[in-house]
């Protein structure tokens, strides 16, 4: 564009070609570009340039200087291309994205944008200076002048820098361990965990992606962004948590898993914490997944769980026997480790060995046996069960039934004078049982060693601050499940939102409770190979609470809301 743009201004009459030259002198001394040089030199102005170029290629010219653009609009286009093309984005109609640029000739600039937002481009013209004005007018975070160096900088070693990727996949560790080790990283880091824990979150996710690097918290089971971290300090929050998890931090290509301990003062009081470290590789950095397990949230007393009363009595009645198997299921994050952790707290005597093997071991639990699973040595569900049948135990709890030699031997364990406690992921109690066949445990194995299953599930609990009435259809009511009776006298609740709840309406969780008690009735069922339905429908006859039946009850008791409910559960 150089040499056309003073071939035209000669043309024009508005320079003479020595003039020109002493411009490119200038501009090959100082850098810039060549209309910036001819204006600093006084040999022509910016507008008689814009007006110029205007002409020469039938685009309008604008002055940025009275135009405001629209946030929205701004972000379209990040902030270093914006630099290196030296233009800015102005408006947007329908798929129509109109940009100032100092030089409309520039098609790889403007297939750069098209490709990148997805809309066409339409250029108009605007003076260098205006352009950059507007750049750092627009976007404030860092001059425009600072982007355009590191820019220039970034095109003058092009080469030089290729090499530098390459080499950078072998980071220099004492590079990495000095960035993690610097004091404002280290106060992010420890400000992420702490925080999390005063807003009561159970996960922390940090996460990469091309142009954004966010922070998230899962709170009441729910995902919310409460922090976008700057892009360029990716590598040293990541190698930070690495360091406090004891993991490797010259490994970026394979997921690791680590556990982070610490202690803080919390309203003058000492607080231990306890965070699970997980990374993966993805396409744009390591994401980083810390489950916080917080001693105090784990509710261990079984009647604040949430059951309904005659769930829990059988509940009860079904682990204080001395031999069988109960049963925990349901999907991730539903709080099976709790009703278990409650389950084996409430049989935690002196006089009874109890034996967990868990993967991982998230609560440590004073006077039990707890055995963290290392599949990489071989150290697996069914080698620990097999292990924990030579130590005399009363109670064996095992983490998780995966696969047919573990539900094999865990059956075998019931039916030989030990209580088993377990979980499996299946969707409600009654397909549980079709689970179990599946993987291969004969029909008459199950309904002998099965005592009880319970399906559970975790919905959010409505904020007691801004609890208030809902006025919902008589329909949606019966739709959701409650007989005509019921849908004529509930009051639904819902929360209005405050600042207690962080405006959800919701604080805190409570559970949904299937319990599916193994009768002689259903017993027979199992032995004849009757269908999960065929038994969830003797079951309810035989008074089974369905998760849907305790949700309904929870939103009769202005625990929950509708909304909760229907998405946890069905009917």
């Amino acid at each position: 564009m150089s040499a056309r743009l003073g071939e035209i201004l000669i043309k024009e009459k508005l320079i003479s070609p020595e003039q020109l030259q002493q411009a490119t002198e200038y501009q090959k001394r100082h850098g810039g570009r060549l209309g910036a040089a001819l204006v600093k030199l006084g040999f022509v102005t910016d507008e008689e340039i814009t007006s110029v170029l205007s002409r020469q290629y039938g685009v309008p010219s604008i002055n940025l200087k009275f135009y405001e653009v629209d946030p929205n609009v701004i972000k379209l286009v990040p902030q270093d291309k914006a630099v290196q093309y030296q233009i800015v984005p102005l408006s947007r109609v329908g798929s129509t994205l109109t940009i100032a640029m100092t030089d409309p000739t520039n098609v790889f600039a403007m297939d750069d944008i098209k490709f990148m937002t997805g809309f066409n481009v339409e250029p108009v013209v605007a003076s260098e200076s205006a352009i950059s004005e507007a750049i750092q007018k627009f976007y404030s975070n860092s001059s425009s002048e600072e982007a355009l160096d590191n820019v220039m900088k970034e095109l003058a070693g092009e080469e030089a820098d290729l090499e530098l990727a390459a080499e950078e996949q072998e980071m220099d560790l004492a590079s990495l361990e000095r960035a993690a080790e610097e004091a404002p990283i280290i106060k992010l880091v420890n400000l992420i965990l702490t925080d999390a824990v005063k807003r009561g979150a159970s996960d922390i996710h940090i996460e990469p992606y091309e142009k954004e690097y966010r922070v998230r918290f899962r709170i009441d089971g729910v995902l919310q962004t409460v922090m976008t971290p700057p892009l360029r300090l990716k590598d040293a929050i990541t190698s930070r948590i690495k360091i406090m998890a004891r993991l490797d931090i010259s490994e970026k290509r394979l997921p690791q898993d680590g556990r982070i301990m610490l202690k803080y003062s919390k309203d003058g009081r000492r607080k231990e914490l306890d965070f699970r470290v997980s990374t993966v590789p993805t396409l744009f950095g390591e994401k980083i997944v810390l489950r916080l397990l917080d001693k105090e949230n784990l509710r261990l007393d079984m009647t604040k769980l949430g059951f309904e009363p005659e769930s829990l009595a059988k509940f009860e009645r079904n682990i204080l026997k001395p031999y069988g198997m109960v049963l925990v299921t349901g999907p991730t994050g539903s709080g099976k480790t709790n009703t278990l952790y409650s389950s084996i707290a409430r049989l935690n005597q002196p006089d009874t060995n109890i034996m967990t093997a868990e993967d991982p071991v998230e609560f440590q639990l004073p006077g039990i046996n707890q055995v963290q699973m290392k599949e990489q040595i071989g150290l697996n569900f069914a080698a620990a069960l097999r292990a924990f049948l030579r130590q005399d135990p009363n109670i064996i709890l095992v983490g998780e039934i995966r696969d047919f030699e573990t539900a094999e031997i865990a059956v075998k364990a019931a039916l030989t004078g030990h209580l088993v406690l377990s979980t499996l992921h299946t969707n409600d109690a009654p397909s549980t049982i079709s689970r179990l066949m599946n993987m291969g445990i004969e029909p008459f194995l199950v309904a002998t060693s099965v005592n009880l299953i319970c399906a559970q599930r975790l919905v959010r609990r409505i904020c007691t601050n801004c609890k208030e009435v809902l006025e919902v259809p008589e329909q949606a009511l019966l739709d959701a499940g409650f007989s005509p009776e019921e849908a004529k006298t509930v009051k639904v609740m819902h929360g209005r939102g405050c600042g207690i709840c962080n405006n959800t309406g919701y604080k805190g969780r409570v559970g949904l409770y299937e319990v599916m008690e193994i009768t002689d009735e259903l017993r027979e069922l199992i032995l004849v190979g009757a269908s999960a339905l065929e038994l969830k429908k003797k079951a309810i006859e035989m008074g089974m609470i369905t998760l849907r039946r305790s949700g309904l009850i929870k939103i009769k008791n202005g625990i929950t809301t509708l909304e909760e409910v229907l998405r946890e559960t069905v009917l």
